[in-house]
């Protein structure tokens, strides 16, 4: 049964998103925050650096991008394998709530912990303990969100809700922690205590995610109709049963391309800054600026999907993706660079809410979980894989690690526009908008 609805959206929904976003500003301060820490004073990685560690036949420098790289990484990489896994888990447990609360508790905690973390491998574990824990929240969230779906025609417009709030997080999280950094450290009135602005930020990520628990705990629960799945058979399919790949399997591959698109500029952010003659601030507005934009178009574009069918704005966010990716490479103004990042953010904007809502679509009853994984997988696998690939790809130059991104979009376009066709009967969509009017 659908729930009341809230600035014209299902309440829970709403509530839900609420909770995700207080949670997302805290869990991404650490985007901005880490790669400084790791290459501050209160951090001893002189062991480690300039160090060789043979893979195979290549050996690899020990760079402080491939260090700041491993870390990033790791929380994508724990992050997306595992979330086949925790979404079949819920599936087959048939419920959302206690996966998210979990969750939550893993990432709260980690965030405290590195308050009082001063080596590599502390830091390296903790972050392995946080992409754990998301790969707990995020199936099981997206589940949750289709399931309170009424029908085909109200999805999109329940993803584009739910990612605007959750990506207000995200897209304020990291310029938020570049002024705490900046403006650190913190007298705490009436004692000699100083708060660094590492750990100013670190205090208020967990803040965050105490916050988001409590919300969740009190206000989310679980769809009246989940149901079990009819089998004990993941719903994960590789080959299509007209054509080469299934649909939801080739949006999956094509998230990985555009999630390392969007993960490429982060761990560049001490030599994008030296190029640009900037600091932490305008990096991290330009960081920001592909959330900024998704915050804006989320809602509308996944309304407009309901309306106008999922794969037009799919095929359209990947032609825009390809060069506002290669930009990045060759900008040499932090105006312009600013710019470039909010093209990549429109981008994304049209990929994000139409291809959750199209793998709903296609979800059978009680598999939300694991259908939706594979896509939540894959933009957290590209997540993982972006930083250690611009980390090692900017040793050939900064446009290096961008053009390859690039080319990665490229194929994601292919990929979607020769692989996944249209799932939402537009016209039945116009008849129950056409209805629900008339009542």
């Amino acid at each position: 049964m659908a729930g009341a609805l809230l600035f014209g959206t299902d309440r829970r929904v709403v509530i839900l998103a609420l909770a995700r976003m207080v949670g997302a500003i805290g869990n991404s301060f650490l985007i901005v925050v880490l790669p400084l820490f790791i290459v501050s004073d209160a951090v001893d990685i002189g062991t480690l650096l300039n160090t060789s560690v043979t893979v195979g036949n290549t050996t690899v420098t020990m760079t402080e991008p491939i260090l700041i790289g491993v870390v990033l990484s790791l929380f994508g990489f724990l992050n997306s394998f595992s979330q086949p896994f925790t979404g079949r888990w819920s599936d087959r447990r048939a419920q959302r709530k206690p996966f998210i609360l979990f969750g939550i508790a893993l990432l709260g905690t980690g965030s405290l912990g590195f308050a009082f973390a001063s080596d590599y491998i502390s830091i390296v574990l903790l972050r392995a303990m946080q992409g754990l824990g998301a790969a707990f929240i995020v199936p099981a969230t997206v589940a949750l969100v289709n399931e309170y779906a009424a029908s085909a025609s109200d999805r999109g417009g329940n993803f584009g809700v739910y990612n605007t709030f959750r990506l207000i997080g995200f897209g304020f999280g990291p310029i938020l922690a570049g002024i705490i950094i900046e403006l650190g450290p913190y007298a705490i009135p009436g004692t000699d205590f100083v708060l660094s602005g590492f750990n100013a930020a670190f205090v208020g990520a967990f803040v965050g995610a105490f916050t988001s628990f409590i919300l969740v705990y009190i206000f989310v629960n679980d769809a009246d109709d989940v149901e079990e799945p009819a089998s004990d058979d993941i719903s994960i399919r590789i080959r299509g049963e007209d054509r080469l790949l299934d649909p939801v399997f080739t949006l999956g591959l094509a998230t990985i391309s555009m999630g390392i698109c969007i993960a490429l500029f982060a761990t560049l952010q001490n030599e994008i800054n030296e190029l640009l003659n900037q600091g932490p601030v305008l990096f991290a507005a330009q960081f920001g600026a592909v959330t900024i934009a998704n915050v804006l178009l989320q809602v509308p574009i996944g309304r407009a999907c309901d309306r106008y069918g999922r794969r037009p704005f799919l095929v359209v966010g990947f032609i825009i993706l390809i060069p506002a990716t290669l930009l990045q490479g060759i900008v040499t103004s932090s105006g312009v660079m600013v710019l470039v990042r909010l093209a990549q953010g429109v981008a994304v904007a049209l990929v994000f809410a139409p291809s959750l809502a199209l793998a709903g679509d296609l979800a059978k009853a009680g598999q939300s979980g694991s259908t939706l994984s594979i896509l939540t997988m894959g933009f957290g696998l590209g997540i993982a894989i972006g930083p250690l690939a611009s980390g090692f790809l900017v040793t050939f130059g900064l446009i290096a690690p961008f053009a390859v991104g690039a080319f990665l979009a490229l194929l994601g376009f292919i990929a979607v526009y020769t692989q996944v066709e249209e799932t939402l009967d537009v016209e039945a969509a116009k008849e129950r908008r056409a209805t629900a009017t008339q009542d």
